[in-house]
């Protein structure tokens, strides 16, 4: 019997989903396992592996179409099977087969989906159509309505997300060999809109300090020996720099905060967004309630984390509702930079990294010890530079005394 291949719903929160390529064709024989099409949220990447097998009989969506989760992208069953009675309500156009003309009603099998209700004046565009214009920051009044009485559909900001998409530069025959034109992806796409209303939508500042490192260094060359012998994770200065955050910022409520609408919305627990580069873009995994765990625990979650994100599977969920964000670009020998906030949070840690400074002791002789930078961009809207050097202040002594703190932490070390 034939069945319908659905679009994974990845997260609570994801609604629609882009289709980025196809990995298959109508007709080609298939095995549970076989990897059918690549797919992407806002934040993440994703191959759909099949869980059924025989032939493709139909394909019912195109490269770049985005998508509505648990709606059909294709049918599987044996050649020549009847696949009409899957959609009753539907041709099996590619326009059509996800989502109806007239009223967006997913047509799969015999589930009927409520139907958007029009307005009563007939006119505007359906609940459906505006949320996905706004996520792909569109003009919903600049697109193309084709529903009835001029309403705009889903499917109209779908294709003009497609024109947007792949625009036609005009060529210049004279220098085209000079250069290649690579439309964004997706996610390049998120993250650059992301930054720049970052930048435009609130008043960001940042403040800079070092701390003297070497109490850390040395008790994270104590870890390594109790690494190597099993007793714990590999534990990386960024872990202890997660852990120092997460104690430090509950005393700093502020910053470990959201900045909605005029209103700050505090966290009762530090839910720590790590910056992580992957190969496809900047994403952000949410260590949740941070500030209950070991630095063990933080070892083995954060790197869990990041690998997921690094991998393009993590739940898109966890990409979401980070109270405070760290990015550390020491390991690439960074030795200033001004981060972004995350928005609607207020602030971000930018971590550097680790070079040789000069003192002076108490007996007027030089002293050369080894200190780490840290760069602190904070929401001016939602707290004043004192605030801000405050929780700087109190990192820097956190952490220049960190052997003794992990001690006295209820959680600790493990």
């Amino acid at each position: 019997m034939a069945k319908a291949i659905l679009m994974p719903k990845q997260g609570n929160t994801v609604e629609s989903c882009y289709l980025s390529e196809w990995l298959v064709k109508e007709g080609d024989e298939i095995t549970v396992g076989t990897p059918l099409f690549g797919y992407e949220t806002d934040k993440a990447t994703f191959t759909y592996e099949s869980e059924e097998a025989g032939t493709i009989l139909k394909c019912l969506v195109q490269d770049g179409d985005i998508v509505p989760v648990l709606t059909a992208v294709c049918i599987v069953g044996k050649p020549g099977e009847a696949i009409d009675d899957l959609f009753p309500d539907a041709s099996l156009d590619p326009s059509t087969a996800a989502v109806s003309e007239e009223t967006e009603t997913v047509t799969l099998s015999d589930e009927i989906i409520t139907p958007t209700v029009i307005e009563k004046n007939g006119s505007g565009a359906s609940p459906r159509a505006k949320r996905l214009a706004r996520r792909l920051d569109l003009d919903i009044a600049e697109i193309p309505a084709t529903g009835p009485n001029g309403r705009i559909l889903e499917k109209d900001v779908q294709a003009a997300f497609a024109n947007h998409q792949s625009p036609q530069p005009k060529k210049s025959q004279e220098n085209s060999s000079l250069y290649t034109i690579k439309p964004l992806s997706n996610i390049r796409r998120l993250i650059g809109k992301t930054m720049t209303d970052s930048l435009a939508g609130s008043a960001q500042l940042t403040h800079s300090l070092s701390y003297d490192a070497t109490q850390v260094l040395a008790f994270h060359q104590a870890l390594k020996k109790q690494s190597i012998e099993g007793a714990l994770p590999r534990i990386t200065l960024n872990d202890i720099m997660l852990f120092a955050v997460s104690r430090v910022l509950l005393k700093h409520p502020e910053l470990n905060a959201h900045f909605i609408d005029q209103s700050i919305c505090t966290f009762h627990h530090v839910e720590l967004g790590i910056a992580t580069d992957t190969p496809r873009g900047l994403m952000v995994p949410t260590l949740r309630q941070a500030d209950t765990l070991s630095l063990a625990s933080i070892a083995l979650k954060s790197k869990e984390l990041t690998s997921e994100a690094i991998a393009g599977n993590i739940d898109p969920d966890l990409l979401k509702n980070g109270s405070f964000t760290i990015s550390n670009l020491g390991s690439l020998d960074i030795e200033h930079f001004t981060p972004i906030i995350n928005p609607p949070q207020t602030g971000i840690l930018g971590v550097n990294t680790i070079m040789t400074q000069v003192r002076m002791d108490k007996n007027q002789g030089v002293v050369f010890y080894q200190a780490m930078g840290l760069s602190l961009t904070y929401d001016h809207r939602a707290l004043d530079g004192a605030q801000a050097s405050r929780f700087l202040k109190d990192l820097k002594l956190y952490l220049e005394a960190f052997p003794d703190q992990i001690e006295q932490d209820p959680v600790g070390l493990k």
